[in-house]
């Protein structure tokens, strides 16, 4: 007797749709990457604020990204605030290097490369002069027969507007103990203020409210202290022409 075979019922298999996301919200995600990877590029703060407000309204009100403005400027349009602090930091340094210049010659025509020294530092620009022309070992006035380099140095720094110098003294390790100086702090501190008041005194156009002195002795070697050659070049001053503008343009001095 042939065997009859039971219909097995057909079960509509049910698929899990769970995973699908709306057509508009990938969109949506996707125009919020590529505006985050677009700003990134061209970091800004207050555009990254209001960037960083727009997405949290988007995200918690669930509005769409296109409802809102863009805040994200075309990568070369240059704010007028950023542009124009921008070329006056570009111009003050300008105005620094030609400095430099006039001292490179001055150095140059009295032939003092061995003692003298210009360079550009994100300070501004440093002078630098061995000690061993302007001091005797161990003494902070300077000596008679050099004052007239301090006093053509005082017309090379003559600004209009004026600008911050700062003088600093420094020496090797060997250490100082006398009746005037009792530790090379005393001795660099002292060197610098002689020396800064032969600069301010040299050129009457040269306002001493913009001067100011530091001494760091000798914890502020440039050369090892091993060697002669190297003490001579830790005993120096340096003057520091300071810039009038920060990179943002803002004014340093007011």
């Amino acid at each position: 007797m042939a065997k009859r075979h039971k219909k097995q019922k057909k079960h509509e298999e049910h698929v899990d749709e769970s995973w699908l996301v709306p057509y508009a919200d990938i969109l949506t995600l996707l125009l919020a990457l590529f505006i985050v990877l677009f700003a990134s590029s061209t970091v800004d703060e207050k555009k990254l604020e209001q960037m960083s407000a727009v997405f949290n309204d988007v995200f918690t009100s669930g509005t769409s990204v296109l409802d809102y403005p863009a805040v994200i400027q075309a990568p070369d349009s240059v704010s007028p605030d950023v542009q124009s602090g921008a070329t006056k930091y570009l111009e003050d340094q300008k105005a620094l290097q030609e400095v430099q210049e006039r001292m490179d010659e001055f150095i140059a025509v009295n032939e003092l490369e061995k003692l003298f020294e210009t360079k550009m530092t994100d300070e501004g620009l440093l002078i630098t002069i061995r000690d061993s022309i302007l001091f005797d070992m161990g003494k902070a006035e300077v000596k008679s027969e050099y004052m007239a380099l301090a006093t053509d140095l005082s017309q090379i720094i003559m600004f209009d507007p004026p600008r911050n110098v700062v003088v600093t003294g420094h020496t090797d390790n060997v250490p100082i103990q006398t009746n005037e100086f009792a530790s090379n702090w005393e001795l660099s501190v002292m060197r610098a203020v002689n020396f800064m008041k032969i600069l301010v005194s040299g050129n009457e156009e040269l306002d001493a409210n913009y001067f100011s002195v530091k001494g760091h002795g000798e914890f502020k070697p440039i050369a090892t202290n091993d060697t002669e050659d190297g003490r001579a070049k830790n005993r120096r001053v340096e003057v520091l022409v300071q810039p009038r503008v920060n990179e943002e343009g803002q004014a340093i001095i007011e």
